[in-house]
């Protein structure tokens, strides 16, 4: 009989972000209030589950996302690179400033790589390591990688068969939401979704137009 594992992706939560920055691999943007509140409440949703090991970007909000679960299950974070955000050549800009600069438009030409970041396949490479890595070592048991938006939602497309490009505004990946991978030996079995703190979740704030003179 073979032996089932889960991986579970974990997205971190609500970030305190006052100017709206698009802060990528910044250091520095920690959880706010409502985020710790969503890790927490993460934590209680897991508090049953058979978990043996919890990785974390090693970004300060995913690390303090993994937290409560490293307290509920008496386990160390181990902070691994690979469950990086993705890079961003628009890192540090207010989000959706970047398409009023014409000079931006060179790096938008081509959105299948996408030409404005590390490209999607290369996403696929480091989060597939890292999942069979997690997998290996977790081998019949369950365990939480905690990461970024963009890295789960392209490794889950992969692991779907799905096209890579995609519309960023259809992610199925919320704060503090989890994808979890169920294997069966080593065979992806199932794909499921879940938002244990989407009770927490704030609606989004429509940008502002321009204003022409």
């Amino acid at each position: 009989m073979t032996e089932s594992t889960v991986v579970h992706l974990l997205r971190h939560g609500e970030v305190h972000n006052p100017k709206g920055l698009l802060y990528g691999r910044l250091p520095g943007y920690h959880l706010s209030e409502n985020g710790r509140s969503m890790a927490e409440m993460v934590g209680k949703a897991l508090a049953n589950r058979d978990i043996v090991a919890l990785y974390s970007s090693p970004l300060e909000r995913a690390q303090e996302t993994a937290a409560p679960i490293a307290q509920t299950f008496d386990l160390p974070i181990q902070t691994d690179d690979r469950l990086i955000e993705a890079e961003n050549v628009f890192q540090g800009m207010v989000i959706g400033s970047m398409f009023r600069t014409p000079g931006n438009y060179r790096h938008l030409w081509n959105p299948r790589r996408p030409s404005w970041g590390e490209p999607y396949i290369q996403v696929v490479r480091r989060m597939r390591s890292m999942i069979d890595d997690a997998r290996a070592g977790a081998r019949g048991h369950e365990v939480v990688l905690v990461s970024h938006q963009l890295p789960i939602w392209i490794i889950r497309l992969a692991a779907e068969g799905r096209r890579l490009t995609h519309d960023p505004r259809r992610r199925q990946c919320e704060l503090a939401s989890l994808t979890s991978f169920t294997f069966e030996g080593d065979r992806l079995t199932s794909v499921g979704y879940s938002e244990p703190a989407g009770a927490l979740i704030k609606p989004p704030k429509l940008l502002k137009p321009v204003k022409r003179r």
